[in-house]
């Protein structure tokens, strides 16, 4: 019985990833179609989605904002008990996490959606211990791991990278007893994604051309530049974040809609100077760089940068990865451009995807893999791996992992302390206590 329950909610949650991932892509398509008609729309618009959905976030659920991933880790912490653990993870959060970043992309925000689909298919999961008879052999924390890499799997159907992400960033252990039933529920969550999107990869397939031994330098170049930016972009999210002591910090404490108001109004000034290439995760212009169209906008890589940064930094909810392998591809290119490998563009735009996404999660087993299985870089294995574990030891270098200290500043709201970066939840799970004072 326990095993029927929790592959059902496996597929269930790979349904949920779906069925977000369509309203993404809705929400995006929209907001080109208002782009397109009025040039002006983002500088109107964009401030105000911003303040709205920070204000709702707030308002109604706390624990939807940002990523959502540092919230199943928080969730996943021994620490952390079964009423406290509706603060992180719910079914409800998950309704909520899945419309505001849908919002969020509406917004033409550049931001991805594969991190919320993390908290949404775990909040999925979790859900299954209302009906798992008691004494059953799967826990919690089976549970929770299954879900989390669940929305991995399916977000960018790659069942591979979804187990590889719970072993890696999730848990640093299986339960032995029930390793096989996870493993098969990750597996059937990705699934869902192949009946409903094919079997595709996410970016299709990249072509590398024989490489010959001078690509050498720019791939240790990609390496490095890829490592060092990102550790960078980790460092500074995370002191964006949890700061509360500077002059910027104390106005996003004190005044949250009306700064991320300004955040959309600093997108959409970023986005009218790049030509509209900053708005949004950054799908399609990292899968025409892999298709070998190589024309970037001027300052295509910093501009995604900063708009970015911004649109974390806000509050909203949503995700980096897309962003980072968008910021990745966009490194490759130049790269290439520079070292005079356009040739090899592909392969080097391959490499700077799993760099920068190593360097910011800190996770290069998982970045690897991501990669590998999106563009059907088999040829690619041993390259992609160096790339990923270098450029990951070189932001270690200059930032802590990213997730891990954002999971902490979750349990701080455990108790209110001043790391908190969002107001407890006041409607959003009966189960949820309040903060503790």
């Amino acid at each position: 019985m326990s095993r029927l329950i929790v592959l059902t909610f496996a597929a269930l949650a790979g349904l949920s990833v779906v069925s977000f991932t369509w309203l993404c892509e809705h929400a995006l398509s929209a907001f080109g179609i208002g782009l397109a008609h009025a040039w002006w729309l983002p500088f109107l618009w964009t401030p105000a989605c911003l303040a709205t959905l920070v204000w709702v976030t707030r308002r109604y659920a706390a624990g939807a904002t940002g990523s959502g991933i540092p919230q199943v880790m928080a969730a996943l912490d021994p620490s952390v008990g079964d009423r406290e653990r509706g603060m992180f993870v719910s079914l409800r959060l998950s309704i909520a996490k899945a419309v505001l970043t849908a919002g969020g992309l509406l917004g033409g925000l550049a931001m991805g959606r594969e991190g919320p689909s993390v908290q949404i298919a775990a909040g999925v999961m979790h859900h299954a211990r209302r009906y798992m008879p008691q004494g059953a052999p799967v826990s919690t924390h089976g549970l929770l791991v299954a879900g989390g890499a669940a929305g991995i799997a399916a977000a960018f159907n790659a069942p591979l990278a979804g187990i590889m992400f719970a072993i890696e960033e999730l848990s640093r252990r299986f339960e032995q007893r029930n390793s096989g039933l996870i493993i098969a529920g990750i597996v059937l969550a990705g699934l869902m994604a192949v009946s409903a999107f094919g079997n595709s990869t996410y970016f299709g397939v990249i072509r590398v051309p024989a490489l010959a031994p001078g690509f050498l330098f720019p791939a240790l170049l990609v390496t490095l530049a890829s490592g060092a930016l990102g550790g960078l972009f980790s460092r500074l999210l995370h002191a964006s974040l949890t700061d509360t002591s500077s002059r910027t910090g104390r106005w996003r404490q004190a005044r949250p809609v009306a700064f991320a108001g300004a955040c959309g109004l600093g997108i959409a000034v970023i986005g009218w100077a790049s030509g509209g290439s900053t708005f949004g995760s950054g799908y399609e212009y990292t899968k025409q760089l892999l298709d070998g169209h190589t024309d970037l906008p001027l300052l295509y890589v910093t501009l995604r940068f900063v708009a970015t940064w911004l649109a974390v930094w806000s509050g909203v909810p949503g995700g980096v990865f897309a962003p980072s392998l968008a910021i990745g591809a966009g490194l490759g290119v130049d790269v290439a451009v520079f070292a005079g490998f356009e040739g090899s563009s592909s392969a080097l735009i391959a490499l700077g995807m799993a760099g920068f996404l190593a360097a910011v999660t800190q996770a290069p087993l998982t970045a690897f893999v991501i990669v590998m299985e999106m563009v059907d870089g088999h040829a690619m294995v041993l390259t992609l791996m160096a790339a990923a574990l270098g450029a990951s030891l070189v932001s270690r270098w200059i930032s802590r992992p990213l997730y891990t200290s954002l999971m902490h500043a979750q349990l701080a709201r455990l108790t209110g302390s001043p790391a908190n970066d969002a107001e407890p939840p006041k409607s959003l799970d009966s189960t949820s206590p309040p903060a503790r004072h």
